[in-house]
């Protein structure tokens, strides 16, 4: 069943490696933090297998939350867990009946891109998949998401319009110089991808 109405919240999903966890990399964890003082719903969820992750999609499809956002491992087929690793068709599967009309924000180094998208959104149809083009250190992603979503947010507290995410993502990587991809899906274009690149432009130094 689709629930057509939905809640302009964040529901975070987190899985690091052993390694990242002893270090405290949890980007999620701040972002949710973050989101909190802002005033913005969200939910937390920290797991390691495939299993966790099928049972707090759940409680996700259950919030009614309008974003999903996923902090984890990836690669140019697959997404990594703790202790799972996922291709991304069985990705796409996974996501089928939860991402209906959402938007899912991936912060999973050079994993969005069109292979993704591809398995991804049709079989979800979601209004968006959008992520780091590059690999990204989690001291970095962690701003940068939190920014992202205050200027969103702050632009419009009920909905993330295309142009209105657009505009705060073209701002997002003009400060940061990190590349962002965006993919979506049209009637007569398919699966369309828009590459954000910096367009910062160098202030002449006069003497």
């Amino acid at each position: 069943m689709k629930k057509e109405t939905t809640i302009p919240g964040v529901f975070i999903i987190e899985s690091l490696t052993f390694e990242d966890e002893k270090d405290q990399l949890f980007e999620g964890e701040i972002l949710s933090n973050i989101l909190h003082l802002n005033g913005v719903e969200s939910q937390y969820y920290y797991i390691r297998t495939k299993k966790e992750l099928l049972s707090v999609l759940t409680l996700f499809y259950n919030s009614n939350f309008r974003y999903l956002h996923i902090s984890c491992h990836g690669g140019n087929e697959k997404i990594y867990f703790t202790l799972d690793e996922i291709t991304y068709n069985e990705f796409g599967e996974i996501l089928e009946n939860h991402l209906y009309k959402k938007r899912l924000f991936l912060s999973a180094c050079s994993s969005v891109n069109i292979n993704l998208a591809s398995a991804v959104i049709p079989i979800s149809k979601c209004y968006s998949v959008i992520g780091p083009v590059n690999s990204i250190e989690f001291r970095d992603a962690a701003i940068i998401w939190a920014s992202f979503y205050h200027l969103m947010f702050k632009t419009n507290e009920n909905n993330m319009l295309r142009d209105g995410l657009i505009e705060n993502l073209q701002k997002i990587v003009n400060a940061f110089e990190q590349p962002l991809n965006y993919f979506s899906i049209s009637k007569s274009k398919g699966i369309t991808k828009k590459k954000i690149t910096s367009q910062k432009t160098e202030v002449p130094i006069i003497d």
